[in-house]
């Protein structure tokens, strides 16, 4: 499975760190969303990121490195142009990494990054 990163996992050395068969398939660019820094990297609404794709089976230890279990981050899909359609990627919850990021609504963190998703044109390109 593809995941689009943008922090620390764009780091081969973290990666290799967190899983052990992470490879990086390419450059990318997010639009829709950009880059935000806090405690650690988050993304907020509007403008692009660029990153990486990285290939791994282990969605379950990439989610653990982000917290995802504790609400830190949360793990949505976001189209693509990639042969899958859709890749996946880490938004971060902005109380937990103290940025002033303001996602639209009233719902916990999650649904409200999924609900805007679901709205606006946001998509991960392959750089190249």
């Amino acid at each position: 499975m593809d995941v689009f990163v943008y922090g620390t996992l764009a780091d081969p050395e973290r990666v290799a760190e967190v899983v052990d068969d992470g490879t990086f398939v390419g450059e990318a660019t997010l639009s829709g969303l950009h880059r935000v820094d806090g405690t650690y990297p988050t993304l907020a609404p509007g403008g692009e990121v660029h990153g990486r794709l990285l290939r791994t089976a282990h969605l379950e230890r990439l989610d653990a490195y982000e917290g995802v279990d504790r609400g830190i981050y949360t793990r949505v899909r976001v189209p693509s142009d990639t042969r899958e359609g859709s890749v996946w990627t880490y938004v971060g919850d902005p109380e937990s990494l103290f940025v002033p990021v303001d996602w639209p609504g009233e719902d916990p963190f999650p649904e409200r990054v999924r609900h805007y998703l679901r709205r606006q044109p946001v998509v991960v390109r392959t750089d190249g």
